[in-house]
């Protein structure tokens, strides 16, 4: 489920006969449930809606899904490669990964 680039996951409780979902996209726990499809998607949304209305009222950002920014350690030989690639092809190794990353995906 998705709703303002949150998203959420969810899983149903087979004894309580609810769906409960969490928003995965934040440190913040964030949960919602409903008895059907159609209650759990708005229960979703009411869920993020309070989440970004009480940040707003703290005067605190809400956390953003993604900033575009990640940390991957990798050994120092395959670093060597990606700088050596980026140089002969006149770009950064941001750029490298990226296309890597986008032909991956």
């Amino acid at each position: 489920m998705k709703y303002k680039g949150y998203t959420g996951r969810v899983a149903f409780d087979e004894e309580s006969e609810l769906f409960h979902g969490e928003i995965v996209d934040t440190r913040d726990v964030i949960t919602f449930q409903g008895k059907s499809v159609s209650e759990l998607k708005k229960a979703f949304k009411d869920s993020v809606n309070d989440y970004l209305e009480f940040c707003k009222e703290r005067g605190d950002k809400p956390e953003k899904p993604f900033s575009g920014k990640f940390v991957v350690r990798i050994s120092p030989e395959l670093h060597h490669s990606l700088y050596v690639k980026a140089v002969e092809n006149g770009e950064s190794i941001n750029t490298v990964v990226e296309h890597a990353l986008e032909v991956a995906i």
